[in-house]
């Protein structure tokens, strides 16, 4: 089984305004209202792709309970836990005016609260994956991933992380299954810009003997690098296509490197999944189908997509 921890969900209210202008009243020309946070997209995107999945985290009031029908809709699995105060947050996109973005705060998380999810996740048994991925709420410890895999260590429970700076730098001696930077990242964990494939590559490795087995590095339209756990070294351009949305694009392709892992064990089949998984989600509105993943997959192997 496959699970996802998102503290921080979200309702994403993404909006299109034309013409728009500061301090008069604008109106929308377009507008959705999807669930988000980087686990429950991860969800997402497996569950469209048939892989069943639980999403852990927390949620709270109206928004929450409407975050928990909409992904159960979709076929995930909530186990989400319900926080009694407080509401979760509703994020405010606006599409016409590139990366701008107005994020709620969310509710409290308290210690009992940390602990009904820690109770959750003993649960887990060998061969589980579990998918940690997000900012940490202010609300809780900094170190919470590192409390997780510290917790989980010697189940055979393989871990994913995707976060950012310390927060990934600090589980690397637990020895994650996988963790998913961006190159930006990957830089900011060096001190060093990372533009190219051929300069991120020496700093995946690094990664690698911090600690993590695989290093998969999304660079947008410079394409991926995946550091694979067999030594191998392995590259993609960015697939061809339109950018429609960047939201999810990281997340989708952690999901596609699961579900491919899954699939046959193959790291250079997982990494054409998670390619083909990210660069759907970006050409398309929402998060990507199975179908649109299969046309990218089709588009960089040259092959019919998947099995299962």
């Amino acid at each position: 089984m496959v699970y996802t921890v998102t503290f921080n969900p979200s309702l994403d209210y993404i909006v299109s305004v034309e013409d728009f202008k500061l301090g008069l009243t604008n109106r929308t020309s377009s507008e959705m209202i999807l669930p988000g946070g980087k686990g429950l997209n991860v969800s997402m995107v497996l569950g469209n792709l048939g892989i069943k999945n639980t999403a852990l985290g927390f949620v709270a009031g109206f928004t929450g309970e409407e975050i928990v029908r909409r992904i159960e809709q979709m076929g995930v699995r909530s186990d989400l836990i319900p926080i009694a105060d407080g509401i979760s947050r509703i994020n405010l996109k606006l599409k016409s005016i590139d990366g701008t973005e107005i994020n709620g705060c969310g509710p409290k998380i308290g210690e009992k609260d940390v602990q009904a999810l820690m109770e959750k996740l003993n649960a887990l048994e060998k061969g589980d994956i579990l998918v940690l991925a997000g900012s940490i709420p202010g609300s809780m410890p900094d170190d919470m991933y590192k409390r997780i895999m510290k917790r989980l260590a010697g189940k055979g429970i393989m871990i994913v992380v995707d976060a950012t700076r310390d927060l990934l730098a600090n589980v690397l001696e637990d020895h994650p299954f996988l963790v998913k930077p961006n190159n930006h990242e990957l830089g900011e964990i060096f001190g060093t810009k990372l533009k190219t494939r051929e300069e991120v590559i020496p700093y995946a490795k690094k990664m690698q003997e911090m600690g993590a087995a695989n290093v998969l590095v999304s660079m947008a339209g410079e394409g991926a690098v995946l550091a694979a756990e067999d030594g191998n070294i392995y590259e993609s351009p960015a697939p061809k296509g339109k950018l429609v949305n960047g939201v999810g694009a990281g997340d989708s392709m952690v999901a596609g490197f699961v579900a491919g892992w899954m699939e046959n064990k193959s790291y250079e089949f997982a990494f054409a999944v998670g390619v083909a998984a990210g660069s759907a989600s970006a050409f398309s509105e929402r998060l990507a189908t199975r179908k649109e993943i299969e046309a990218v997959y089709r588009q960089l192997v040259g092959k019919p997509g998947f099995r299962s």
